[in-house]
């Protein structure tokens, strides 16, 4: 397989994780994003927790889909993080009606 190839097929998983996260997002309250991964979920819990001086980020998911191309199943039931570096918890507006399109 050439470098190109690789290329190429990395292009495509990625596009179609899109399509997916494009698909599922409107079936979650809240999108978190830490330095390694990207997640929907539907419950989140951040505490912030020091040790030795140091300070850190515990996340609890619940009900997620993770933004993972090599993952098998991206959808899990719960979901523990720990991180050094910022996390962004956004809320998701829900519209009151979808409109057909």
């Amino acid at each position: 397989m050439s470098a190109e190839d690789l290329e190429s097929y990395e292009n495509e998983l990625e596009l179609d994780l899109y399509r997916e996260y494009r698909d599922v997002i409107s079936l979650f309250s809240y999108v978190v994003e830490t330095e390694r991964r990207f997640y929907l979920a539907n419950a989140v819990d951040v505490q912030v927790r020091t040790n030795g001086g140091e300070v850190f980020f515990e996340l609890t998911l619940e009900d997620a889909w993770v933004w993972d191309i090599y993952r098998a199943s991206r959808f899990v039931k719960s979901v523990r993080v720990v991180t050094f570096k910022d996390v962004n918890v956004e809320e998701l507006t829900k519209p009151e009606m979808d409109i057909p399109s």
